[in-house]
């Protein structure tokens, strides 16, 4: 054999190995892939609703302070306009609430037994009424916040003729508005 043809038959035989290592088969398809089932992000949480205010006033008009009800009726003695010392506490708590929330407003109510005239009670009623809006001025409440009436003794809470019935009309309330 010449050397041409050697060198011919060498080309070419390597050119077919080459070929051969080139020659593409065809991927093999994917493996099959097992059902996953479709997962849905789960749904966002839902807000927690905030806290109920601390101190409201309720639907009967009663101020409510971490779910207790605070009194908002005021006795006096016999002929008497000053307040008890036991009532401060209590008015403090309605300052408090009258003071954070401009936007509410009290009437108060002054009443009497009915032992006197009608006029000596409608006046004794508006002293009382008074002694309350002015602790509750004196602690920062406004004063276009609460309006004052006497009712004297026409409202009594107990018509009773008794000691212990007199003393339940001799009072001042607080009526939020």
């Amino acid at each position: 054999m010449n050397r041409h043809a050697f060198h011919a038959m060498l080309v070419v035989l390597v050119a077919g190995a080459m070929l051969a290592g080139c020659k593409s088969q065809p991927e093999p398809p994917p493996p099959d892939e097992p059902d996953t089932p479709i997962v849905e992000p789960p749904p966002p949480p839902t807000p927690t609703p905030p806290p109920p205010p601390r101190t409201v006033v309720n639907e009967d008009g009663e101020l409510v302070v971490e779910g207790k009800i605070i009194g908002r009726t005021f006795y006096f003695e016999y002929d008497q306009a000053r307040l008890a010392q036991s009532d401060i506490s209590v008015l403090a708590m309605h300052a408090d609430f009258l003071r954070e929330f401009r936007t509410h407003s009290v009437t108060i109510e002054g009443h009497c037994d009915e032992r006197g005239t009608r006029e000596y009670n409608l006046a004794l009623g508006e002293r009382r009424a008074q002694a309350v809006q002015r602790y509750l001025t004196s602690a920062g409440v406004q004063s276009s916040q609460i309006e004052m009436v006497s009712y004297g003794e026409e409202r009594p809470a107990d018509p009773g003729k008794t000691e212990s019935a007199y003393s339940k009309n001799r009072r001042a309330v607080l009526i939020y508005r």
